[in-house]
C-alpha cells in the first residue's frame, strides 16, 4: 500500500470526526466493501434490517435488482432499449453491402463513418446502461457478477458488427445466469452472435473448420489452459460446433428433408445441419455422434461437469474475491460446492463468502478500476442521479479497462499488478482530486449544457462515519486532519491506501 498512501503523506487541518456510536463495526464495514461495489447509504441501511447472513442471503438471489425511477428513466431512454440487435444486424449486412457498391470513394468513406458512429452509439449505450446499473442497482453483487462474466466471456465491440450486439449480448447471454448454472451461461454465451462473430464460429463449417472457438471455450471458458486436453481435442470440439453460427437473413435454408427436423433458430442464431460435421467425434475420451445440435449440448455438458472446470471456475472467482494467489484449500471447497451443486454459481460463491479465508482476506484486496471508479461515485453522490456517465467511462478508459473493450478474449486481469503501477495510481489520484474538487460534470446533461450546480461532495458525511472511518488506520486519519479544505480531504480520502483496496 506504499505507493498508494504517497499522496496522503504530502498533506497539510480540517477536523476529522471521531468515532460514532451507530456505525458499523470494521469487520461489516470491509465485507461490504467486497461483497457490493462500495458502500452508499441505502446499502448500510439494508445492512442493518436484514444482518449479515440474510443480507448475504438476499444478494446471493439477485432479485432486489429495482432501480431508482430517475435512473431507470435513462436507461429506458435509451436507444438498445427499443431497438432490436438483430434487426440492427440486419440493416448493417445490407448497408455494408450497399456501401460496397458505390462507386464513389468519398461517398463510401461518408457512408462508413456514418455507420460506425451508429455502431459506436450502440456500445456506449450499452455501457452506460452497465454503468448506471453498477451504481445505483441494490441487487450488488449481481451487478459485479455481471461484469465478471462479462470479462470472463470477453467479447471486443470495435470487431465486425460486435458493436451492434454487445447490449443485447449482456441482457440475454449474461446477466440472466450472473447467478445461475453455470452450464446454462455457456450455452447462452455459445448461442449469441457477438461471440459467434468475435471468435469466428460463425464461419466454422464441415468443408472449413475454424477451431478459434472450440480453443477459447477449453481454455478461457471452461477448463483452463493446463487442464490436461490436446490439440486434438480442440479439433473434436471444433468438429462438434460445425454449422453453429448467424443467419441475418431471417430466411429458412434449403435443406434435405431428413436434415428439416434439426434446423435451430433463434434470433441471429442458427444450427444450419447443412455446415455440420456429422461424423463421429472423440472428445476428452468420449464418443460424440452425429445428432445436430443435441451434440453441442452433450459436448458443453462435458465440458462443464470436469472437476478442471470446477477448479478453473472456483479459482478465478476466488482471485476476483479473495486474493491474487487464493488458498488451494479454499478453491478446493468451492469446486466441490461447483460439483455437488451441479455448477450452481450462488452455491459455490456462498462457499467463498462463508469461509475463513474470505474473512482473513478483507481489505486486503486491490480494486481494479471498474470497482475504484464505481465505489468513489458510489460514495461521493450516495445515491443522487447522475446526468452525464462520459466522466466515468473516460476514468475506466484512461484506465484501460473500457467496457466492452479488451481486444483479445482473455479479458482483463484481475490482479493488482495490473493496475497498481506509478501510472495506474497517477490516474487514480486525478480521479481523486476531480470527484473531490467537484469538478466531475456528472451532473452536466451529455449535450453539453448547463446542469445542476452541485458543487463539491461532502465526503465527510454521515455514510463517511457510519461505513468509511471504522476501517482507517491511524496514518490516514491523520493525514485527513492535517488537510486544507473539503476538496482536499475529499481527494485524500478517495486516493487513501483503505479505499483503494476492498
Amino acid at each position: 500500500m506504499a505507493a498508494v498512501g504517497l499522496l496522503l503523506s504530502c498533506a497539510g487541518a480540517a477536523p476529522v470526526h471521531a468515532g460514532n456510536a451507530d456505525s458499523l463495526n470494521r469487520d461489516d464495514a470491509l465485507w461490504l466493501e467486497r461483497v457490493t461495489y462500495g458502500l452508499d447509504s441505502a446499502t448500510i441501511a439494508r445492512f442493518r434490517e436484514l444482518g449479515r447472513r440474510r443480507f448475504l442471503d438476499e444478494q446471493l438471489a439477485g432479485r432486489n435488482d429495482a432501480l431508482p425511477a430517475a435512473i431507470q428513466t435513462q436507461i429506458d431512454q435509451l436507444d438498445i432499449q427499443r431497438t432490436s440487435a438483430a434487426q440492427l444486424v440486419v440493416d448493417e449486412i445490407a448497408e455494408q453491402k450497399r456501401i460496397n457498391a458505390l462507386g464513389d470513394d468519398g461517398t463510401k468513406k461518408d457512408a462508413r463513418k456514418a455507420r460506425n458512429e451508429l455502431g459506436n452509439k450502440m456500445a456506449f449505450e450499452a455501457t452506460r446502461r452497465e454503468l448506471l446499473r453498477a451504481i445505483y442497482s441494490p441487487a450488488q453483487l449481481k451487478e459485479q457478477m455481471t461484469w465478471f462474466w462479462l470479462n470472463h466471456f470477453n467479447v471486443f465491440a470495435p470487431k465486425g458488427y460486435v458493436k451492434f450486439l454487445v447490449g443485447d449480448y449482456t441482457d440475454r447471454a449474461i446477466r440472466p445466469h450472473a447467478l445461475g448454472h453455470f452450464r446454462d451461461l455457456v450455452l447462452a454465451t455459445l448461442k449469441h452472435p457477438a461471440m459467434l462473430q468475435y471468435l469466428d464460429n460463425a464461419q466454422n463449417g464441415a468443408n472449413h473448420i475454424n477451431e478459434n472457438y472450440a480453443r477459447e471455450l477449453m481454455e478461457l471458458h471452461t477448463l483452463g489452459v493446463d487442464a490436461g486436453y490436446t490439440q486434438a481435442d480442440v479439433q473434436e470440439l471444433a468438429r462438434v460446433l460445425t454449422g453453429v453460427g448467424i443467419d441475418p437473413r431471417h430466411e429458412p435454408p434449403k435443406l434435405r428433408p431428413e436434415w428439416q427436423r434439426l434446423l435451430v433458430r433463434d434470433g441471429l442464431f442458427e444450427f444450419n445441419p447443412a455446415r455440420h460435421d456429422f461424423g463421429v467425434r472423440v472428445l476428452l475420451g468420449q464418443k460424440i455422434r452425429g445428432g445436430g445440435f443435441a451434440e453441442v449440448e452433450q459436448a458443453i455438458d462435458l465440458l462443464v461437469k470436469q472437476p478442471a472446470c470446477a477448479r478453473f471456475i472456483s479459482h478465478k472467482l476466488a482471485t476476483y474475491f479473495v486474493a491474487d494467489n487464493p488458498p488451494p484449500q479454499l478453491v478446493e471447497a468451492m469446486a466441490r460446492t461447483f460439483q455437488r451443486s451441479d455448477g450452481d454459481i450462488a452455491a459455490t460463491l456462498r462457499t467463498l463468502f462463508e469461509s475463513r479465508e474470505f474473512d482473513a482476506s478483507l481489505g486486503k484486496k486491490f480494486k481494479d478500476p471498474m470497482h475504484y471508479v464505481v465505489s468513489s461515485v458510489r460514495l461521493a453522490y450516495d445515491g443522487k442521479p447522475i446526468a452525464n456517465i462520459r466522466p466515468v467511462v473516460n476514468w475506466l478508459n484512461g484506465q484501460s479497462e473500457a467496457l466492452y473493450g479488451h481486444p483479445t478474449p482473455d479479458g482483463y486481469a484481475l490482479t493488482e499488478s495490473a493496475w497498481a503501477s506509478s501510472g495506474q495510481l497517477s490516474r487514480r489520484f486525478e480521479i481523486a482530486r476531480t470527484i473531490g474538487n467537484g469538478n466531475a460534470h456528472l451532473f452536466d446533461p451529455e449535450d453539453g449544457t448547463q446542469g445542476s450546480v452541485t458543487g463539491f461532495p461532502q465526503l465527510s458525511s454521515r455514510l463517511y462515519l457510519d461505513g468509511i472511518e471504522p476501517y482507517l488506520s491511524k496514518t490516514t486519519l491523520a493525514a485527513l486532519q492535517r488537510s486544507t479544505s473539503q476538496q482536499e480531504w475529499n481527494a485524500f480520502l478517495l486516493a487513501s491506501p483503505e479505499f483503494n483496496y476492498r
